[in-house]
Parts: C-alpha cells; structure tokens; sequence
C-alpha cells in the first residue's frame, strides 16, 4: 500500500488510502462495495470536476468517494450517484411548499438513463490505476456550530431549536443509520449550507426527523432541503400540575383488579420530571420478572445509578438537549433551582404521576397526617418506566417531549401517560404538534396514550391535546376532602380547605383581618412579593386573593412579612372550585362567594378578627364527582366534530409518591420533606386513565387503543354519588354537560365488559384527516407513510364521521340536518346479543333518530353500523349547544353509553 495522500473537502482534511480490494471496510464497521470499471468503459471521458463540488459523510464514518482530478483516480460509480439521485428526485411532499433549489450532487448524470456519465482519467495515471479503489478516511470531526448560553450562532443571528420531518426513505444506503446522514456535509449541502448539522435529537420510531439549534435563515435553506417535508419551531409546554382508585370502582381481589392481576407486566411509559427511585411506591417487593420483551434501559447520571431501576422501575431516561439549546447548556433550570442532569426528579411531579399510576401498595402513607392510609396506584403490579422531558421551573421542551415519546414505543412501553399541555387553550394543527404526532406513532404500534386536558377551565374551549386518536382526561372531585373554616368576630363560620399540618392557631385565639388590596393595588391583593407593607400585616390573618403566582407562594410572601395567616379568596375565574395545598403557614382556600363576604366584612367592620380551624380528613363526601372548577372545557377549538375532553378521572386532592428534593408546596425555602404529596390539576387525573388503560390491556391484551378507549368513555358514569346528575364545582347547582366531562367519569367496574366498543383504525384516522382538509403531504408528517385522500363523492364527508365513542355534530347556517355512521363490535361474553337503542335528550333544539333502532349480534356476525340524524327546524335564538345519550341496551347489564352534543356555527 502507498503513502496515504492529503486533500481538503470543504476545508476538512481527508486521509487517503488506495486498496485493492472491491470491498472496503468502514471505520464504522460497515462495508461499502464500489463498482469496478468494466471493459467498455470509456477511453475518452468527460472532464471531471473538482472534488470540492462533492461532500463527506458523517465525520465519524469513514466513506468511499468519487474520482475528482483532485485525487487522480477512480471513477465516478454508478452506485453512488445513483444513491444521490435517489435522495434528490424523491418526490417532494411538504404541506408548505417553496421552490427547491438545484442541489450541488450527480451533475454529470444522463438524465436518460441515470447512469454515470464517463470521467476524464488524467494520463499522468497509468490504466491499472483504475484498478484500486479508495478509502477516504476523515481525521478531524466537521466544525461544529457553535452553541452559545444566549442562543446566538458565529454570525450573530440568533437561534432556536427547529424540529424537522424527513423523508426517511430519502436516505442514502451509504450512511448506516439516519443519524450519521442528518449530520453529514452530504445533508447540508443538499440545503446549500455549508457548515454539516448537529442534531440535538435523531428520531426514528413515532417520527422521522431531527431537532437541531439554528438561526433562522439556516432553517429556512433546511426547509428547502429535498427530502425534509416539514418544520416548525420548538416550544416549551406547561406541566398540567388514596383513595381515588377505590372510587373509581376497583376493590381488592374483585373484578377488573382481580381479573387484571392488578395490571402484571404492564409498562406504562411517564413522560414528565423523572422519578425519585427509592420511593416505597417503586418498590418491586413480590413482582415477577421483568417482561423478556423489554428493550429499555435505565440511563445513569448524577444522583442516579443505573442500578436504581428495578423490577418496577423497570426504565428510566432524561432528554435534555431541547432544554440545554433552549435555556443555555450549563442551565439546570430558568429559576437557578437545584436540578439533576439525569432521570431523578427534582420536581416531583413525575414522582406523583408515575406513582398514581403505578404505585406499589405503600401501607402507612399519609400527607403529614392527612388522606392516611395504604397508597397504591391504579395499577399496582403495572412497571414504570420514567422518561424525564420536563424540568423544574423550566417547563418540557417539544423537542425533548418528541424524543421521549420516540424512545418509550422503541423501548417496548405499553401505555403512555403525558401531563403535559400547551396551556391557555393554545392548540396547533396535528401536524405540527409534537404531542400529536408523537401519540400518533405510537397509538399506530398499539399504544394506548393518555394526556392531560388542561387546567384553564372553566373556560369554554379551552381542552387542549385534542387529536382524536389519543384520550384526553379532565378532573373530577372524590368523595374525600380537607376541611377548614373560619371563625369571624361576629360570630358567622365560612368553610374552605386546607393541608397546613404545622402548630394550628391557638384555640378560640381571634386575630385582626387584613386585606391589603383595600389600599395597596393589584399587587397588594394578589400578594405578590414585595407588595405588602409588613407594618400593616403584622400578626395578622391576610386575605390574598387568588392568581398570577402560586398559591403556596402567596403564603409565602405572606409569612415572610410577619403575617401569622392567611385566607386565599377565590376569584370570579376559579368561581366555588377549591384544592387543599400544604401552606407554610396556618392558610385556607375559599370560594368566590366566601371570598367577597369576607373582604366585605373586613372593609365595613371596625375591628375585624377571625381564626381558622383545620378539620384534617373527611371521607364519604357528597356529592361526588363534581367536575373540577379548573378542568378544561370544550368544545373542541379545532375541530368542534371531535368532542373533548373524552371523559373525567379523580384529579383533586390526589395523594401518590413525591420527590426528595423539596418540600410538598415546591418552594425553594420550603425545608419541609415528605414521602408523599397530595396535588391537584388534570395531570393528576391522566394517569388514573393510564393506569386504568394498563388494566384493560392486561385483562384484554388483544384490544386496540381504540378499543380501550371505547371501553372507559362508553362505560363512563354520568350520576354523582346521591344518584343526580354530575355537577360542575365552579357553578354550585349547575348540572354539569360532555362539554365539561365528555363520555363522564371512568367506572372501571363497568369497563371490564363493555358491551359494544367503537374500534378505529390507521385508515380512519387518514379518512378522517382528509375531511378536515389537511393535505395528503400534511397528513404523511404525522403517519410516516405517503397517504391519498378518498376520491370526492356526492356526500361531503366531514370529521363526525369517524367511528369515535361520542358523537359531536356540526350544524353551518342552513343546513340543519345532518347524519353521521358508526360502527359497533361486540365483545361481550355473549357472541349472540340483541341491543336497542334509546335516545336521552337533556334539552330541546334538535331531533335524534337512529337506524336501524336495534343491533343483532351473532357469532358470525360481531359488527354492525347503524346512522345517527341530528335534525333541526332552525338554529335555537341563543344558538347554546345542545346535549344529550344515545345508549344501546341489551337488557342484561350492558349499557353502551355515547355523548351527542349539537352545536350551530354561523358561516363567515
């Protein structure tokens, strides 16, 4: 062999090894065989042109390149320009289309034929020459972008994290894997860049493509790249921050639990902050084995050993380039807390989702005394496996969150629980919402995916995570709760709630009221920190009024200016919904009402005074569920067709495992520790329906995502615990509606055998898509596979015709009738079964018929359709939506209960 020779490609010293072996041997340890020169090559070849005109691969992967006069030998190989021409006429599909500019690749190819146009072979080199082939080995890594803490690339523009959906077939064979192509000279030259990419996230499982940290105008060239059919732009998202499975109809050695084996061998993958391990609720006491199919793996890092998983922490990972290009690389978090670059959680969120979900049975447990007794999650033989996206103080980052969803359904998860949400009802099309096409990918593998509708109730539209192929949880109240009240110096007693558990108030000890948003402003009244003059509230109870900072921190601030306690008022936003938090000091909850006689009594009286009196824990509170005051609403702000949320799970006053690192209220001064933590919000209520889900699937592994989906909202309870009808807290006396709760709230007793279930596949939900309008280029970022949409017919099909559990109509100004199809399967244990429907409006406005009026199942006959037509004389004067069941009785204990909500929409 000679002396190996030195060329610069782009600026990057290349070594050079002639071999003369057909087949080469990558520093990867992978093979590239070129194509020999055949006899009727020809003697007379085009010029060639220079090697600058061509790129490397990935700096870490040695690659077989192409003659240029530069080297002096070889020939341009029908395989490799094949391999570029392939990458760049793939047909372009970009919901966004631009003019793609003429990459730099293959410029000598016949455009006939495709074959190789001939080279020139310099006389200075003799015919055997063409013989050997080469092995260009790159010695030094491509120059990275720089990555600066304040996001600003070399030439001064500033950047952000971009995620981008490739074409993954695109890809030439040549590179190994799409890691090595996205990072390549190759990949960015193809969008006229000229520095190769660094990919914070390589996703390969529920979705194709990269994140990277760019200026814009370098996403912009990327867009343009031939094989990159979308992107947008990364965003932070908010977390959507026991008893409870014994009110949702599980009893120990009965039914669903007995049936399910408590949800064995389940792994039920939380997207969230991590987990703390060592949490008597992750304890793998008696489990068997771990499923032999589990691919996962437990990532070490500080504070955490890669010993920490176990038989029930069965995985655990931490995603946190998104977060690093966000905030800064050497950021922890945007507040400067205490945080840890690794699967442990410093939050304790993710502790408690994962734990409420999946907890072992922890005997003893207790909030400081409050909700005593045994913990256990929904499913607690299911395993755990953490996937850390979110970060303290810091929010989850759409990139990171993709990257989680792509690791859990390659991982081998089962089910899938998100407590995540744009918040503010913000929504995005499904393409481009991570959380959408994330869920996606791994509802088409058969995962079941749980997410959190949002905690902006009671807001009307704003349930955010609305894609029809996921299930979208509210919040309901239990029938426990933590009572406080407060004594006022006339004698009259309001109630509220609390979880304080230090030194109570003396007893029968009255103290001055005060109300700083009397004289002191907004501010003043919100309690906002440094607002509140100590002079004025020393040793005083304070009245705050809720909003705009946390709870906890208005005791706080309360505390910290020699206030001795406090009473947080609710607001007209929050209405009558109240949730207990454990204050650093004596401090209630109170409704709207209770707020406004308070204040006013402080104003009018000369000398207020009062105390308050913390009750700890009462069970067997009626009336039970009541939808909770914060719980987002519908309708669906995106597609109104889709009612959301899908239904209600316990998500108020929640008692699961928490986290080492801080205090149950989460405050920085908050030196208290606590094994468990009792919170409330949506994402308390989402993994109630995962470990639910876990169950289903444990019980009938054979059941889709549809399926299991089916079966809770179907069998969903619409009746309190006094037999009326589910009330909603931020209204006293208001009978609550499927625009508040969906289907209802879950019954797992009744979900074990449904009855009838709605199943919905791959291609409904393209079908589905294609009604809404979306593009068939749009539609493939989210499926991964090119997709055509039905051939248009005489009837306009429209997105109630997917075969979804509920039924949500559309009325546009004229039209006023409408017909939608479902499809029912029986899997009851009776293959031969009769069902009759009945039709239960709650108001007028509109008419309900169903035919045929009654489904006969049999063992060669297990589905059957039947149409619903909506009907109306004229939109009603307030144009209000109406509401109402369709349920399919067999007579013998099955009810198949179906939301129908009827809204009326005024054309533009």
């Amino acid at each position: 062999m000679r002396t190996p020779d030195y060329i610069a490609i782009r600026g990057i010293p290349v070594q050079i090894q002639y071999e003369s072996d057909a087949t080469v041997q990558h520093s990867g340890g992978h093979t590239l065989t070129l194509a020999p020169p055949t006899p009727n090559t020809p003697s007379a070849m085009a010029p060639a042109r220079s090697l600058h005109a061509y790129t490397p691969v990935h700096p870490i992967q040695a690659a077989a390149f192409n003659h240029a006069t530069d080297v002096g030998s070889g020939y341009v190989t029908r395989h490799n320009c094949n391999l570029v021409r392939r990458a760049h006429d793939a047909p372009r599909k970009d919901p966004f289309p631009v003019p793609s500019p003429q990459p730099p690749h293959c410029l000598a190819i016949n455009s006939a034929n495709h074959r190789p146009a001939p080279r020139h072979r310099p006389s200075s080199i003799s015919p055997m020459a063409a013989h050997r082939r080469l092995l260009l080995l790159l010695l030094v890594l491509t120059p990275a972008l720089s990555r600066t803490v304040l996001g600003v690339s070399s030439g001064g523009q500033t950047r952000k994290t971009y995620i981008f959906r490739v074409d993954h077939r695109a890809k030439p064979s040549v590179f190994p894997t799409h890691a090595h192509w996205y990072s390549s000279a190759a990949f960015a030259s193809a969008a006229s860049a000229d520095a190769p990419l660094e990919p914070l996230h390589v996703y390969g499982t529920v979705f194709h493509g990269f994140s990277a940290s760019l200026s814009a105008s370098r996403a912009e060239e990327l867009r343009r790249h031939p094989a990159v059919l979308a992107s947008f732009e990364d965003r932070v998202r908010q977390l959507h921050t026991t008893r409870s499975p014994q009110f949702m109809g599980l009893r120990a050695r009965l039914g669903l639990w007995s049936l399910a084996d408590y949800g064995s061998d389940v792994i039920i993958g939380v997207l969230d902050t991590g987990v703390w391990p060592e949490r008597r609720s992750l304890s793998d006491r008696n489990l068997s084995p771990v499923p032999a199919r589990w691919r996962g793996g437990c990532d070490a890092g500080p504070a955490f050993l890669a010993s920490s998983c176990n038989k029930k922490l069965v995985g655990a990972r931490f995603f946190s380039q998104g977060h690093a290009a966000h905030y800064g690389v050497e950021a922890a978090a945007s507040n400067g807390s205490v945080e840890y670059m690794s699967p442990r959680d410093a939050d304790g969120h993710g502790t408690h989702t994962a734990t409420t979900a999946a907890g072992s049975v922890s005997y003893a447990a207790s909030m400081e005394g409050y909700a005593s007794g045994v913990a256990k999650g929904v499913a607690p033989k299911a395993r755990v496996a953490a996937y850390k996206v979110c970060w303290k103080g810091a929010g989850c980052l759409d990139s990171d969150i993709l990257a989680g969803f792509d690791r859990a359904v390659a991982d081998g998860v089962d089910v899938i629980s998100v407590s995540i949400g744009g918040g503010n009802g913000a929504v995005s099309p499904f393409y481009i919402d991570p959380i959408a096409i994330g869920s996606y990918g791994a509802v088409s593998r058969g995962v079941f995916v749980a997410t959190s509708a949002g905690n902006e109730g009671p807001a009307p539209m704003s349930v955010t995570n609305l894609a029809p192929w996921i299930a979208t949880v509210g919040a309901g109240t239990i029938d426990r709760n933590f009572p406080a009240e407060i004594v006022l110096g006339d004698g009259r007693r309001m109630s509220g709630v609390s979880l304080y558990s230090g030194k109570p108030l003396a007893n029968n000890t009255m103290l001055s009221l005060y109300y700083p948003g009397r004289s002191g402003g907004l501010s003043a009244s919100l309690c906002m920190e440094n607002s509140i003059d100590p002079s004025l509230v020393a040793g005083k109870i304070v009245i705050c009024d809720r909003g705009s900072s946390p709870r906890v921190a208005k005791g706080m601030v309360v505390k910290d200016a020699g206030g001795a306690a406090m009473v947080l008022a609710n607001g007209e936003a929050n209405g009558e919904g109240l949730v207990g938090d454990a204050h650093v000091l004596p401090a209630c909850s109170v409704g709207e009402n209770e707020g406004d006689a308070l204040k006013a009594y402080a104003a009018n009286t000369t000398n207020p005074t009062a105390t308050i009196v913390f009750r700890g824990t009462v069970i067997g509170v009626k009336p039970a569920p009541l939808v909770a005051s914060f719980s987002a609403r519908g309708p669906n702000g995106l597609v109104p067709e889709i009612l959301k949320p899908d239904f209600i799970a316990p998500g108020v006053n929640i008692l699961a495992a928490w986290t080492g690192a801080t205090g149950p209220t989460g405050l920085e001064a908050d030196a208290r520790r606590t094994e468990f933590n009792i919170l409330s919000g949506t994402s308390m209520a989402c993994p109630h329906a995962s470990g639910a889900a876990a169950l289903l699937r444990s019980a009938h592994p054979g059941w889709s995502p549809a399926v299991i989906r089916s079966a809770l909202m179907t069998t969903a309870i619409v009746t309190d615990n006094r037999g009326g009808a589910v009330a909603d807290e931020a209204e006293p006396g208001r009978a609550a509606t499927p625009l508040d709760y969906g289907a209802g709230h879950i019954a797992l007793g009744k979900a074990l055998d449904p009855g009838l279930v709605y199943d919905i596949g791959d291609e409904d939900y393209v079908a589905f898509m294609c009604s809404i309008g979306y593009a068939a280029n749009a539609i493939e970022v989210i499926t991964h596979k090119p997709v055509s949409c039905p051939a248009a017919t005489s009837r306009k099909p429209s997105g109630s015709d997917l075969n979804y559990p509920s039924i949500s109509v559309v009325l546009y100004g004229n039209n006023q009738s409408k017909t939608v199809i479902r499809t029912a399967t029986n899997v009851g244990a009776e293959a031969s079964a009769t069902y009759k429907a009945r039709v239960e409006m709650a108001s007028g406005g509109a008419s309900v018929a169903v035919k045929p009026e009654k489904l006969v199942f049999s063992p060669s006959v297990k589905k059957q359709s039947f149409a619903v037509t909506v009907s109306a004389a004229s939109a009603p004067s307030t144009a209000a939506p109406v509401h109402g069941h369709l349920v399919w009785s067999d007579g013998r204990g099955h009810d198949v209960r179906s939301p129908i909500v009827v809204t009326w929409l005024q054309p533009m």
